[in-house]
């Protein structure tokens, strides 16, 4: 078996084009007509002296690069994120992980859409090289081109440390979002010489990485570099405070048996200890390393109490899948699958105040009658996190009256162990990719309705990256949300758009603030939908 096959990557029937990017020359392969270039750096190692600074540039090389395999992933705990659903080997893990893949149907002139996809796994895990994230079918069916790419997460991403060492440490705790947009620098830089058009690119992602498309919009060192935004359920309305990304990085050392004033030392050690001491903190305390207000990369909460300025002409679309914690709470939990009457509120009291119970439960019955009390559990514990955030984010972006919004859920009830997870997170991936093929274990076998989903939604996140407008022949007619109408695009086998689709339920969640409010469960008045 040869390297790529043991990676899970689609065997290629021969080399691409030679394509000169600004530090040097690259070479991939060719595959049903798409060429392919893995593995392209765009930023120095990582690791050392750089280790939690800003990215650095890629040094030139000589001669021509072999871009055909995957490079390294991003230090993280090992899991099916990290190792992106490839049987066999896997890509290594370590520091030289700025790297980025590129699926083109040609290195000419012609200057296609961009799709550059930023991975999910929250700002902890993931891989933008995992096999579910191809792009060949985007590339050959859409005629764009597709790009994804690794950065720093976890410790390594997001370590406030400039208060601890000072300015040579400015912006450590958002480096892992600064990889981010020297990516999209090497895009705007070289993409042509890949036959892409540097001023039509579209960012997406899916769970953390719609959260990195959220926070794009008010990073003013990305504005310029994209020019339309889908967020699919991640909508990420606040940052960490300064003062709680000292605490992190005071429970880190501690941890790890430093004092401030050596945090220093941090560059030193080996990168698998620092792994374990972010994984032994997430064990001991709910607090994450994620993007922060550190005054140098964000000086504000992306949205919160406003949809950014920055970025208000930018297109965007904004949706959730209708059960989403039927993945990971269900995943985490076998019993929540199996929920009795009783259960349900017993395990609602995590997610909402106790004397809101009664009532969520009546109206979200009332919306899905016949329903099991594990699939009420499932629809009400999405609706108060991925999807009030996700509303609250479309309402804001939609109250701005400039760039437009569209809004979907997708609806579609997986078949897969006998369809108890309804419609999970990550549900979507295989449809908007086209790659059903690649997905048996979330859609089961391909069919004909696995196949009217990837057609409509593939196509309409094309459109939209073509022209800022998702409509195509493959679905209804679908119009911007807006606080009249509030339409909303149901994705399923015959999709179809509602004004307001589960009203009542909206309604019932809309005195809650954010999830991303630490600890805070109680209503707010309906006036002040964001605290």
């Amino acid at each position: 078996m040869d390297s790529d096959m043991a990676l899970g990557v689609d065997a290629a029937v021969g080399q691409s084009a030679v394509v000169e990017t600004a530090r040097g020359k690259v070479r991939g392969e060719q595959f049903r007509g798409v060429s392919i270039f893995r593995g392209v750096p765009y930023g120095a190692p990582t690791g050392a002296a750089n280790r939690f600074r800003a990215p650095q540039p890629v040094a030139p090389w000589a001669g021509v690069r072999e871009a055909t395999l995957y490079g390294q992933t991003a230090p993280q705990t090992r899991s099916t994120l990290s190792d992106g659903g490839y049987p066999g080997n896997k890509p290594e893990m370590g520091e030289d992980c700025l790297v980025l893949n590129v699926w083109t149907p040609g290195a000419d002139e012609a200057r296609r859409p961009v799709m550059v996809w930023l991975h999910g796994g929250g700002f902890e895990a993931g891989s933008g090289s995992s096999m579910l994230y191809d792009g060949v079918n985007l590339a050959s069916k859409g005629d764009v081109v597709c790009v994804s790419l690794n950065h720093r997460m976890n410790v390594f991403g997001h370590l406030m440390l400039q208060d601890a060492l000072g300015d040579d440490f400015a912006g450590s705790a958002n480096a892992g979002y600064l990889d981010i947009i020297a990516g999209l620098k090497w895009v705007r830089d070289n993409i042509a010489r890949f036959g892409g058009d540097p001023g039509n690119v579209t960012i997406y992602g899916q769970s953390g990485g719609g959260r990195k498309v959220s926070i794009s919009m008010a990073a003013k060192g990305a504005q310029g570099l994209f020019h339309r935004g889908i967020v699919q359920s991640g909508s990420h309305l606040r940052l960490t405070p300064r003062d709680r990304a000292n605490e992190q990085l005071d429970r880190l050392l501690a941890h790890l048996g430093l004092a401030r004033v050596d945090a220093r030392k941090l560059q030193d050690l080996p990168f698998v200890d620092l792994v374990k001491g972010n994984r032994a903190l997430m064990r001991e305390h709910p607090a994450r390393f994620s993007p922060t207000i550190d005054d140098v990369v964000f000086d504000a909460h992306p949205w919160d109490p406003s949809a950014p300025a920055v970025s208000a002409q930018i297109p965007m679309m904004i949706g959730t899948c209708r059960t989403e914690l039927s993945n990971q709470v269900g995943s985490a939990d076998e019993s929540t699958f199996s929920l009795d009457e009783t259960g349900l509120v017993t395990r609602l009291k995590s997610y909402v105040p106790e004397a809101d119970i009664a009532g969520l439960v009546e109206t979200f019955r009332t919306g899905s009658p016949g329903a099991s009390p594990s699939e009420l559990f499932f629809k009400i514990t999405t609706a108060r996190g991925y999807w009030r955030d996700s509303v609250l984010q479309t309402e804001l972006k939609a109250a701005q009256g400039a760039g437009p919004v569209w809004s979907y859920r997708l609806m579609w009830r997986t078949p897969v162990e006998g369809g108890r997870r309804i419609t999970p997170h990550s549900l979507d991936l295989p449809f908007m990719f086209d790659n059903v093929s690649k997905a048996r274990h979330m859609v089961g076998e391909a069919s004909d309705e696995t196949a009217a989903m990837a057609r409509q939604m593939s196509q309409a996140w094309l459109a939209f990256a073509r022209t800022g407008d998702p409509n195509t022949s493959a679905i209804p007619a679908w119009r911007p949300y807006d606080l009249d109408q509030r339409t909303v695009m149901l994705f399923d086998t015959t999709s179809h758009t509602e004004s307001d689709p589960h009203r009542q339920e909206r309604l019932a969640m809309e005195p809650y603030p954010t999830q991303q409010l630490k600890g805070t469960l109680h209503r707010q008045p309906s006036a002040a939908p964001v605290a």
